[in-house]
């Protein structure tokens, strides 16, 4: 019988769509790249330092593929990852829409499916992790609502208000009175904000309470991996200029949560088409000629970020032989091809190697079904051999187009 995650490799392949099975099992090539990365995790779940990072790439070199990597290697190390693609409805400039989308798009270790509010609601109001949680929200962030917010989520027994202040947590925030009036209910006590609460100022303060409560629940550190961040350059002026320092909450070693770890994957032509062409710095001096920072150093960064080169023949012959390997499996069958040969089978599909990919796995169909791809043919046992193209007599001799005369008897 054939193998179905074999299969289901090659439906993702065939497809160009990033998958994270794919990238567990082809996580081989980038070395440096990949070991910057795993010295950065380690980093995280070791001493809990955070930091982030930018990797830039041509449309189809496998920037996607490879946060697919680092969320099998975050998910390996006991991390929590989130995954998100930047969008007209998620832009980096509005944060609170950022995190509401985070949210929604997190993993736990060994969980296909996001979401972690189950393992939220196990913590009881008088646990260690419970006081340590309250302590930290009253005490280490800019305003104090979640501590409010937190302590009224754990003593409350009215379901409806459980709801509401779960979907507060994941970003569907709740105003400012009604929690106060819950809060009343619960403890007979006023609610007294130090500071205010607003979602556009202070959204910071729901990742660092999250980033906080996963390292309290026992794992090792909070992944983000934020895609398409080339689609800031969509947004207006000022619109980017407050995304650059959106970022700087999650590149900037002094300014992001706890054990966090974040990459930023965006297109390689982001500094001439955006930077350059939109004159970024010029621009920052102009909007904020006191306030530069952090988005002059975000500046900086997206201007330096490594580009993923295109991988070495050698790279790429090592990816093609584990396609073939995979294809075998996934319809029965053991093709036993030549490395000159899976390379010329690419060759239709262009520089990308998205669209090398998908040539090779078109010529392994072929071959699986027809015996036979241009010149190449498999025997039964899966061996390959060549066909000579031999003309025809009448392609040959008569050119195209003509017919033979024949002598009509008298």
């Amino acid at each position: 019988m054939y193998d179905i995650e074999a299969r289901h490799i090659m439906e993702a392949l065939r497809s160009g769509i990033p998958s994270r099975a794919v990238g567990q099992y082809f996580s081989e090539a980038r070395p440096k790249i990949m070991k910057e990365i795993s010295g950065r995790l380690d980093t995280v779940c070791e001493q809990g330092k955070s930091s982030g990072m930018i990797i830039s790439g041509k449309y189809g070199e496998g920037k996607t593929h490879l946060l697919n990597t680092v969320f099998n290697i975050a998910h390996s190390n006991n991390m929590v990852v989130s995954y998100l693609s930047l969008s007209k409805e998620t832009p980096m400039d509005k944060l609170y829409l950022v995190y509401q989308k985070i949210i929604q798009n997190t993993y736990l270790p060994k969980r296909r499916q996001p979401g972690f509010m189950q393992e939220l609601e196990k913590i009881s109001a008088g646990s260690p992790v419970a006081s340590e949680m309250l302590l930290y929200a009253a005490k280490q962030l800019e305003t104090d609502k979640l501590y409010y917010l937190f302590r009224s989520y754990l003593n409350t027994e009215d379901s409806d208000e459980k709801f509401l202040l779960q979907a507060d947590l994941e970003g569907d925030f709740i105003a400012n009175m009604p929690l106060k009036k819950i809060y009343r209910r619960i403890f007979g006590q006023p609610v007294k904000y130090n500071v205010n609460f607003a979602k556009t100022k202070h959204c910071g303060d729901y990742f660092a309470f999250m980033s906080h409560l996963f390292t309290q629940m026992g794992y090792h550190g909070w992944v983000l991996l934020i895609d398409e961040t080339e689609l800031m350059g969509r947004l207006g002026k000022k619109a980017r200029l407050n995304a650059y320092r959106n970022m700087a909450r999650f590149l900037l070693p002094d300014r992001c949560p706890e054990s966090t770890f974040t990459i930023f994957a965006l297109s390689a032509s982001y500094t001439e088409d955006v930077i350059e062409g939109k004159h970024e710095y010029e621009n920052l001096e102009a909007v904020y000629p006191d306030e530069q920072e952090p988005a002059r150093t975000v500046l900086d960064l997206l201007s330096r970020a490594p580009q993923l080169l295109p991988l070495t023949r050698d790279e790429i012959i090592e990816v093609l032989y584990k396609i073939q390997d995979f294809h075998g499996k996934a319809y029965e069958w053991t093709p036993n091809l030549s490395a000159e040969t899976l390379m010329e089978a690419t060759q239709s599909g262009g520089y990308l190697l998205r669209t090398k990919i998908r040539a090779a796995i078109e010529f392994l169909d072929q071959l699986y079904q027809y015996g036979k791809a241009g010149k190449t043919t498999i025997n039964e046992l899966g061996e390959e051999s060549f066909e000579e193209d031999i003309p025809l007599l009448d392609e040959s001799e008569l050119g195209t187009g003509h017919f033979l005369k024949c002598p009509v008897p008298d």
